[in-house]
């Protein structure tokens, strides 16, 4: 009821249980090695959902070349998955989130939001949409992949994270009350279509909340501006959408690119 819901697909729980810890590995310039794996299952798993769940993670195992250490499975009155995932880095290009610099450019991977729109489709049945579409968010929320560019463009980064608890949440965790961020609020990456569903249904969507929601699982990244042309090759090269969307600044807050205070910033909280 947290990470994933009761009815979702046993192939979504293990993609998102391998895909966010993935993501934060590319988020700390690494590559995947292995990874441990804790099962607390409850009666109402069957060896129907363990062999969905166990097939996928194999497949996933096979892409992104990692492999199970071991683990523990025990009896509970809750599903809880429980993982360690390990990489390797060398380590003059480890990535920390609290080592940015003022005039870093912000960059931002892949596109925003598709993932909150296929949430509210599948909770929300009201909805005015296509269904194309409507299969297109819905596997981008059951089915997310993680940006690997981490560990490809460590040596042009200087500090990153990845975007699982909103944008505006995740961002003020590179700035760490040091420093600011001037923000192009126009170039932060959202699909076309994203946007003309969300307007088509504004009493039940708001583009701000897209803002604010998590499991996107792209990566937010600080870089030197002497570092643009480099990063953009090696984007198109791995077929990544980069987008650069800010500066880093001296004063303490976030603030659009006109320097007025963004406020009533929000972002996902587990512990909430």
């Amino acid at each position: 009821n947290i990470d994933f819901f009761k009815n979702d697909p046993p192939e979504s729980v293990a993609q998102k249980l391998m895909c966010a810890n993935l993501s934060d590995l590319s988020a700390m310039g690494s590559f995947p090695k292995a990874y441990t794996l804790n099962l607390s299952i409850t009666s109402n798993i069957d060896i129907s959902w363990l062999k969905k769940f166990t097939n996928r993670l194999l497949l996933l195992q096979k892409k992104y070349n990692i492999y199970l250490l071991g683990g523990d499975i025990s009896k509970s009155k809750e599903l809880n998955l429980t993982a360690t995932f390990f990489g390797e880095a060398k380590l003059k290009y480890i990535l920390s989130q609290n080592k940015c610099s003022v005039g870093d450019d912000i960059w931002v991977t892949g596109d925003l939001g598709s993932s909150y729109l296929g949430y509210k489709i599948l909770k929300n049945s009201n909805l005015k949409i296509s269904k194309k579409h409507f299969n297109f968010f819905k596997k981008k929320y059951l089915y997310p992949n993680p940006c690997m560019f981490g560990y490809i463009a460590s040596k042009h980064i200087n500090s990153a994270i990845d975007i699982s608890d909103g944008f505006y949440g995740d961002l003020n965790k590179l700035l760490n009350t040091k420093v600011g961020a001037k923000i192009k609020i126009s170039k932060i990456p959202i699909l076309k279509k994203v946007k003309r569903i969300i307007s088509e249904n504004k009493y039940l969507l708001k583009l701000e909340d897209i803002i604010s929601w998590g499991d996107d699982y792209e990566l937010m990244f600080t870089s030197s501006n002497q570092n643009r042309k480099h990063l953009l090759l090696l984007a198109k090269k791995q077929n990544v959408k980069l987008t650069n969307i800010g500066t880093i600044i001296k004063n303490k807050g976030i603030f659009d690119d006109s320097m007025r205070p963004i406020k009533n910033l929000q972002s996902f909280d587990h512990f909430s």
